[in-house]
């Protein structure tokens, strides 16, 4: 059995299923897999890292990010316990050591963590004396760097195990907040919608719409942190297709053009014998095409929340959306005079 121990840095070799490592502060995330083409790769993470189990998320190349419903975004930078004492001094030093950070403000880092002691917020030797009962925490941002990036600007900080983090670390990590990057890293299906008639059709012909309730099944992430044995799952459910026809010349079946899940389904499936009836799900082309396509954009509606340590029941965030667009040809109704 291959146990993975967060003690300091560590590097291990064992292979971890579909989870990737975030560690905080200046490092590097690293992902490795048990499946697929990359096997066996060494996972190395700080003290602090977030892990995160992808081992139920939707998967394939066409899979995508969920974007929110409302203006809330995942949190940009936050804080996790990063180093222990030891790994503090190996990565400080080197930089005062080098001063490529000017001396003032080496004179002042060392100040704090490694001279001081004896005023609020100052530290002797990297607090080396309480190794084993806290860590130190620093910002991480993420690497797409977003707006609001920046603002995690509170230095190096130092909190006992079992404390909270200082109320002024923006987004430090919770189960809430790690529940937020989770939903960073949802990622679900491509929608393609099957139609009766498939990608050709007729004008004023009811086009009928639905999905394969087998691909469009919840999906999850759960990120955590191990250092602090907390962790948060977010799930993502399908609960509604909307059709955008590509052309205003068109009317959309249900007229709102959202087809809601019923019993796992979107949709009904189209059965011979029902051409000019309307679809519960669909939509009917008033124009030809022409010479061109019409880019009809299906988009799932994902109802999101999370689950996470010390917060019994489900807790909402926005909902998510992610869509796809399959070009649909529309031919006028050929007739024959005698």
């Amino acid at each position: 059995m291959c146990a993975v121990v967060v003690v300091g840095a560590l590097a291990t070799s064992c292979p971890v299923a579909w989870a990737d490592f975030e560690p905080g502060g200046k490092g590097t995330s690293s992902e490795t897999q048990t499946n697929g083409d990359r096997t066996g790769d060494e996972i190395s993470a700080s003290a602090g890292a977030i892990v995160f189990d992808r081992s139920k998320n939707g998967t394939g190349p066409s899979a995508g990010p969920v974007t929110p419903t409302t203006s809330w975004t995942p949190p940009a930078c936050w804080y996790p316990p990063t180093y222990t004492p030891a790994t503090l001094k190996a990565y400080l030093e080197p930089i005062w050591n080098a001063e490529s950070t000017g001396s003032q403000w080496d004179l002042e880092q060392r100040n704090t963590y490694q001279n001081g002691g004896e005023e609020p917020g100052t530290y002797k030797d990297f607090n080396q004396a309480k190794t084993g009962q806290g860590y130190w925490w620093d910002s991480y941002a993420n690497e797409t760097f977003p707006p609001g990036w920046d603002t995690c600007t509170k230095p190096i900080f130092w909190v006992d195990k079992g404390d909270p983090p200082p109320a002024d670390a923006k987004n430090a990590v919770t189960p809430q907040i790690l529940a937020q990057l989770a939903y960073n890293k949802i990622r679900v299906p491509a929608t393609t919608v099957t139609l009766a008639p498939a990608n050709t059709t007729k004008v004023n012909l009811p086009t009928w719409a639905w999905l394969d309730h087998t691909t469009f099944t919840p999906v999850s992430v759960t990120a955590s942190v191990p250092a602090l044995g907390i962790s948060a799952t977010t799930t993502a459910q399908p609960v509604s297709l909307t059709i955008d026809p590509g052309t205003p010349d068109a009317h959309t079946y249900p007229a709102s053009g959202t087809c809601p899940i019923h019993h796992n389904h979107i949709g009904t499936p189209y059965t011979p014998g029902h051409a000019n009836q309307t679809p519960p799900c669909g939509l009917t082309y008033l124009h030809s095409s022409g010479t061109t396509t019409y880019p009809l954009k299906a988009t799932i509606t994902w109802k999101i929340h999370w689950t996470g340590t010390g917060t019994p029941g489900q807790h909402p965030l926005p909902d998510g959306t992610f869509g796809s667009t399959q070009n649909i040809t529309v031919q006028e109704i050929q007739s024959i005079n005698r």
